[in-house]
């Protein structure tokens, strides 16, 4: 029987393939390990005015996300650094899974929004994203085609 914390068996690096030589099923991010799939879930909800986003950063602090507009896009990012010249004065790790690391998701806004009519709020990691829809164009009421 071997060890399991949080649902990871301790000895799985033992394991891992450092020469790439097994297909990427199953593999680590060294962000997130395992669960790597789970970063940046995030759900969008259709108002009648707008799009709204909510993206799951969790252990992510607000300093350490950006989103920003460019060419249509929405490009949202968290990056997250690790000090490793911390030294436990108890004992050694025997494992570490807390890595530095960086993620991004873009979605297509569409080229006429503006980044000022974007609006953003950081709370309890999650990142909550409204963006405005374009006003749809609409067509002449009338039908009929005059002919001369």
């Amino acid at each position: 029987m071997l060890p399991v914390v949080f649902g990871e068996n301790l000895f799985d690096d033992m394991f891992d393939d450092d020469f790439d030589l097994m297909p990427s099923f199953g593999r680590h991010n060294p962000l997130y390990g395992k669960h790597a799939h789970n970063l940046m879930k995030t759900d969008v909800r259709e108002t009648d005015q707008a799009y709204e986003l909510d993206i799951d950063l969790p252990g992510f602090k607000k300093e350490d996300v950006q989103a920003k507009l460019e060419n249509g896009y929405l490009t949202v990012s968290a990056s997250k650094g690790l000090n490793r010249d911390e030294k436990d004065k108890k004992g050694r790790y025997i494992r570490r899974e807390r890595y530095a690391g960086q993620c991004s998701r873009s979605f297509y806004v569409g080229d006429d929004v503006e980044p000022e009519q974007v609006s953003a709020k950081f709370e309890d990691g999650i990142l909550k994203l409204t963006v405005p829809k374009k006003a749809e164009k609409k067509l002449p009421e009338q039908s009929s085609i005059q002919i001369d």
